[in-house]
């Protein structure tokens, strides 16, 4: 069996746990291929959390679930130095905190005040903690899923720009269809049935899947058209008013150059999942808005009209040409 069946396999396994979400599989699957993190937002229920511990659940990865709280402390998730006794002598030991798993699940990352927000910067960019003045490496396999309620804005911090730019996509969760729901009823009934007769372990997949599937997505070619591509949808966003009238009132801070690499990645690994080795411009469309979603500030004139950057970037895609 080849990464790319192995990876499939993990995704339909996943599948198997989480009904009527399967833009939310993908994208979960994606931002693993691509080496990046991802911030999910959706109404509570959603399977959101369910998600990233299914893809533990199949993956041979440790998961930590940090949930963030206006009292969290900025050590309970990088960990602190504690001062051992042994023997009449005594000396500090780091004493890693949750951070330092495979996957990690920020549950209500906006809940907790900046400072604590910040501990998780070094180590999505670096992939590093820094405790009194040393660093400790995080894992190769590190994957952060941050989760968020856009309905409730009492005792919330808002994420700020350097921090979102740091998260290769932005997941928006929506509710599942009719037939899903009964679906679901049908799946808790089922699992409350044969949780104590459910005992047998889970054939995990092995980390080196992951990296074998990351090696074969970096050979993915991409053309120079496609390059063109990509850098005429960012720069449509930085400089607007050289696109459209509309634009150029909507956005007040366009894409970062973060934004740019991360398209190229995810849409490399968009084309790798679906069998080619090639990217094409639906590949570059079936993931911009998640690429780019987080990282436009929009102007106080479109949060007035009611324009979102769901809008924007479709009116971006509808006028940027295709080389």
């Amino acid at each position: 069996m080849g990464a790319r069946d192995d990876i499939q396999q993990l995704g339909k396994r996943i599948g198997e746990a989480i009904i009527g979400q399967e833009g939310m599989i993908e994208r979960l699957l994606l931002g693993l291929l691509s080496n990046g993190h991802l911030l999910v937002e959706g109404l509570p229920g959603l399977a959101k959390t369910r998600a990233i511990k299914s893809m533990a659940k199949n993956l041979d990865a440790e998961l930590s679930r940090i949930q963030f709280t206006p009292d969290l402390l900025p050590a309970d998730i990088t960990g602190s130095e504690i001062y051992f006794s042994e023997g009449g002598k005594g000396a500090f030991q780091f004493q890693e905190g949750p951070i330092f798993a495979n996957l990690i699940l920020a549950d209500e990352v906006n809940r907790a005040p900046a400072k604590v927000q910040s501990a998780l910067l070094e180590a999505m960019e670096e992939r590093q903690v820094t405790i009194g003045g040393k660093s400790h490496v995080l894992p190769d396999l590190f994957l952060v899923m941050a989760t968020q309620n856009p309905i409730e804005q009492e005792g919330t911090y808002p994420l700020p720009e350097a921090q979102l730019d740091r998260f290769l996509m932005h997941i928006q969760v929506d509710y599942p269809d009719a037939a899903s729901e009964a679906d679901i009823m049908r799946l808790v009934r089922s699992e409350e049935t044969n949780a104590k007769s459910n005992n047998h372990a889970t054939e995990k997949l092995a980390q080196d899947a992951v990296f074998a599937a990351r090696k074969e997505i970096s050979a993915i070619t991409v053309s120079e058209a496609i390059e063109n591509y990509i850098v005429a949808l960012v720069m449509a966003t930085r400089y607007p008013d050289k696109v459209d009238k509309d634009l150029a009132k909507w956005l007040q801070v366009g894409v970062s150059p973060r934004g740019v690499i991360g398209l190229d990645k995810v849409s490399r690994a968009h084309a790798w999942l679906n069998g080619r080795d090639f990217v094409t411009p639906d590949d570059v469309q079936a993931t911009v808005h998640n690429v780019f979603r987080h990282r436009l500030v929009l102007s106080y004139e479109a949060h007035a009209g009611g324009t979102t950057a769901n809008q924007v970037i479709d009116r971006i895609v509808e006028l940027v040409a295709v080389a």
